[in-house]
């Protein structure tokens, strides 16, 4: 028997990037997936993933998760599909660079919306419906532990996340509902391409490269990797731990200076 088996697991953003990989993984483990994501690339990536898996379970909503009705309304009908809702990964959110002077509140807010209240409001639409199981959170190592420039609103939004995973984990031990918090570091999917481009529109593989030398292992991680980080803490072979927060970087945290140390 697969470790996931059985269960029902809601993955948000799981169109694409870490979201696809845990997706992937999920139902390399037997599990029966729910996507919610906004991306119009959904149904898309639903024709792909019943192709590589022709006999899983796999559903998709298209919905904001700013919108708590209709989560609320998804949650109602997966639990009226599927019978019960064993696994939430928090996977959805977005990165915008800019300086801290130069953000506007229209920017500031759509990240604060996305990654933190949506965050909440997937759990909040999703809790009625658990009876026991695990909460996935994904925060970042950006704000919690490192920050570049740009980054004030991101980082902001990131450690938010880890109280989040702390205060709800405590609401809900009781409840036989574990909650833990992945930071992950550099992975490479489309959103840390897009803030490539950004940080430097003319040659963004640069920046990738650049990334990639400065972490330890010599590399990004891969969207697959950090599924399967994902699928331990969905399953049971997590199950004593809970209010956890998992670095997953490759190292790139590691270093105490650039300059000290024995070639």
């Amino acid at each position: 028997m697969e470790k996931l088996e059985g269960k029902v697991a809601i993955v948000t953003g799981g169109a694409m990037g870490n979201g696809l990989g845990i997706v992937k993984v999920f139902l390399k483990y037997k599990a029966k997936v729910v996507i919610i994501d906004s991306s119009k690339k959904l149904g898309t990536t639903l024709g792909e993933l019943e192709k590589e898996f022709p006999t899983s379970t796999i559903i998709g909503y298209e919905v904001d998760i700013r919108d708590r009705k209709m989560l609320e309304a998804v949650c109602h009908d997966v639990f009226g599909k599927l019978g019960s809702i064993d696994v939430l990964v928090n996977n959805a959110g977005v990165c915008i660079l800019d300086t801290f002077e130069n953000m506007s509140d229209e920017i500031r807010d759509k990240q604060f919306d996305i990654n933190i209240k949506g965050t909440w409001n997937v759990t909040k639409a999703a809790l009625p419906y658990m009876k026991k199981g695990s909460i996935v959170n994904l925060s970042s190592v950006t704000g919690p532990l490192v920050a570049d420039s740009g980054e004030c609103a991101y980082a902001t939004t990131k450690a938010a996340l880890v109280g989040f995973t702390k205060g709800l984990a405590a609401d809900l031990v009781s409840k036989n509902i574990r909650v833990n918090a992945i930071l992950p570091g550099y992975i490479r999917t489309p959103m840390v391409e897009e803030m490539a481009k950004e940080s430097n529109p003319s040659d963004h593989e640069s920046v990738i490269k650049n990334i990639a030398d400065a972490i330890p292992m010599k590399r990004m991680g891969t969207i697959y990797e950090l599924g399967e980080l994902a699928a331990f803490l969905a399953s049971e072979e997590s199950s004593y731990l809970t209010a956890t927060t998992i670095v997953f970087d490759g190292g790139s945290t590691l270093p105490e200076t650039n300059s000290m140390g024995v070639n």
